[in-house]
């Protein structure tokens, strides 16, 4: 979870938390309707620009989403097959775009941070119940995590391929599995230690 954070600061680091989940959330949604594969390719390229802008510290991490690439050659090539690869290409940069956004934000945006940024909206939850102080904490992990689920993939399937010279195989999705549910118990562990319930973002009837 700390890896994921980008520890020398950038231009985006001082951009409050608040405005880079915001542009994250419109410009993900921006891009959903857009089919064209050349003006999505553009976007890319302009996102890729921005990410390069944040040092060679966050550039290193881009060898972490190697193990995707598979994974958007199989979209890739779904879609060709159906005599409709624009399409394929059309998913491939629009899903590598939000991958790259996404990333930017964990890696210049402290847990803290987007907690104090998603308070305000969460709090509106409270009349159903929900605690919104831990419900930001369960959603601030959850976009931290995704580079840190990415980096454990890719040392699995580094492992893999020098003992057996082989690419990945989907054998390794059980044990990649067992290895997440491992970090979420400890991650629970660590929560409960600091005073928040393990019974679930639903207030009981004693003090949320």
């Amino acid at each position: 979870m700390i890896a994921g954070f980008l520890a020398r600061p950038t231009w985006l680091h001082p951009v409050p938390a608040g405005v880079k989940l915001i542009a994250l959330f419109v410009l993900s949604f921006a891009i959903l309707p857009v089919d064209d594969w050349r003006l999505l390719a553009a976007a890319l390229a302009l996102t890729s620009a921005l990410y390069a802008s944040l040092g060679f510290e966050a550039l290193k991490r881009l060898a972490g989403f190697r193990p995707l690439l598979w994974l958007l050659a199989i979209i890739f090539l779904l879609h060709a097959l159906m005599g409709d690869w624009q399409t394929g290409a059309g998913a491939v940069l629009r899903l590598l775009m939000m991958i790259l956004l996404a990333d930017m934000v964990s890696m210049t945006t402290t847990v803290q941070d987007m907690m104090q940024a998603l308070m305000p909206l969460l709090r509106l939850l409270r009349p159903f119940g929900v605690n919104p102080k831990k419900l930001s904490l369960a959603v601030s992990l959850a976009i931290r995590f995704v580079p840190v689920f990415s980096a454990q993939w890719q040392a699995r399937a580094e492992a893999w391929r020098a003992r057996t010279g082989r690419k990945p195989s989907l054998r390794l999705i059980g044990p990649f599995l067992a290895d997440t549910f491992r970090m979420a118990d400890n991650v629970a562990e660590s929560l409960d230690a600091r005073g928040f319930a393990r019974k679930g973002f639903v207030r009981g009837r004693g003090r949320g």
